[in-house]
């Protein structure tokens, strides 16, 4: 017979490449949220909340069709009406689409916004890479400025810094634009249809579809043979060329360090210019922290007006697992100051009243629920790291009083019921 099962019948899991944030951990995901707010606001960012799925079309135009993503990893479905709709497998499209539905470009240029929340692809799940996952990012809509590219980068590893990350690297890139991209391509594919063999099958279908792409791929043969490919970064126009000398310039004002990497081509359909992505070595050949890019066409594409933007996005469980390489405290601490002790039945009233006076101005404090013995109550109040315990007995009811002892250094003192409050403010 499966243990597993019991009298209901089978015992369900969470599907595959999915994960339950329990408490402790689902705490930590809250202050890497908590300290992006407090950063991301400073620097003039607003929170955007977008719906999980929106219609597939949005993620096809944006994403393009020749991609992994939209080829073999978007959970899409039809709605009761038949409309094709998509789990978000990204964050950009959305709050482009929100920008320009919500007329975001009637406000001061450029509109800074920022997110968190979970995004979907169906791939193989492996340390640090979920089918259902976080990610935490900014875009910045309505400047083409190098001046924002360079906000946007310094911002990223302010926040990765103020982590307690120090085996991290900042790759620089750029992908030019459309004048840029037309001769080189050509070159490129050139290059690679020459070497048909030596790629793998995925890399020979990108080949077909877009041979940028074939810069995404993982497997060493691969990135061997694209060693010798001509690179996008000395084929750049003037233009894009004075652009991208200013993002180094204005980084180095800034005191960031970077590595430039010619190869750096953002996944999407939608980059050009800037391209940036940090990687912790730690993290074995999945070692992308995040990164981003800039994108100066994509609200033209969704029919909005001329709003060159860029952003970056964060993978929060491959940071998680990166700040646990490094040896980054992780866990977070129960912050449990008071437990209040009631010997029994007749004081729990008593306890229950002042447990709530205490969080009403302030406290963080337990109190037992299972009617538990004195001495068991106090092995509880020490696995809270409660400092004080405040206990209540019938002996100290009838005098109106609270026995407060102090777990650290032992000692105890009674106090009126009344004056218990003010005491512990003191004390705090």
């Amino acid at each position: 017979m499966d243990k597993r099962k019991n009298k209901v019948g089978k015992i369900f899991k969470a599907p595959r490449g999915t994960q339950d944030y329990l408490p402790e951990k689902a705490t930590l995901l809250y202050r890497l949220d908590q300290l992006a707010a407090e950063k991301f606001e400073k620097a003039g960012y607003r929170r955007i909340v977008t719906p999980t799925f929106e219609e597939t079309g949005l993620f096809q135009r944006s994403i393009g069709e020749s991609s992994d993503i939209v080829r073999k990893e978007m959970y899409t479905f039809e709605d009761r009406k038949g409309r094709s709709l998509t789990l978000r497998p990204e964050a950009t499209a959305p709050v482009v689409r929100a920008y320009i539905e919500r007329n975001l470009q009637a406000e001061i240029q450029p509109v800074k916004l920022y997110y968190m929340g979970p995004m979907y692809r169906y791939e193989r799940p492996q340390a640090g890479r979920y089918r259902e996952f976080w990610q935490l990012g900014i875009e910045a809509i309505g400047s083409s400025a190098a001046l924002i590219d360079a906000e946007v980068i310094v911002i990223l590893m302010q926040y990765l810094d103020e982590l307690g990350l120090k085996e991290i690297t900042l790759y620089l890139g750029s992908m030019g634009d459309d004048n840029c991209r037309v001769d080189y391509a050509g070159q490129l594919k050139g290059y690679l249809e020459s070497r048909l063999d030596s790629f793998c099958e995925d890399c020979n279908e990108r080949i077909r579809f877009n041979p940028l792409r074939v810069f995404d791929c993982k497997k060493e043969p691969c990135k061997q043979q694209l060693k010798e490919a001509p690179k996008l970064i000395d084929h750049l126009c003037n233009e894009c060329s004075e652009h991208f000398e200013n993002i180094k310039r204005l980084l180095k004002v800034a005191g960031v360090d970077f590595v430039i990497d010619p190869t750096l081509v953002r996944g999407f359909d939608y980059y050009t210019r800037t391209t940036f992505e940090v990687k912790s070595p730690l993290l074995g050949s999945q070692d992308a922290l995040g990164g981003g890019g800039r994108y100066d066409r994509l609200v033209e594409q969704y029919g909005g007006p001329d709003s060159p933007a860029i952003g970056f996005a964060l993978g929060i469980e491959r940071l998680i697992l990166a700040l646990e390489k490094e040896g980054v405290k992780t866990k977070v601490e129960n912050e449990i100051g008071l437990f209040i002790v009631a010997i029994d039945e007749s004081t729990q009233e008593a306890a229950f009243k002042l447990l709530i006076e205490l969080r009403n101005i302030g406290f963080s404090v337990e109190m037992d629920y299972l009617s538990r013995s004195l001495r068991a109550q106090m092995k509880l109040a020490d696995k809270y790291g409660a400092r004080y315990v405040i206990i209540i007995g019938p002996d100290e009811l009838k005098r109106d009083e609270a026995r407060i002892k102090d777990m650290q250094t032992s000692s105890e003192k009674n106090i009126d019921m009344s004056e218990t409050a003010s005491y512990l403010l003191k004390k705090k």
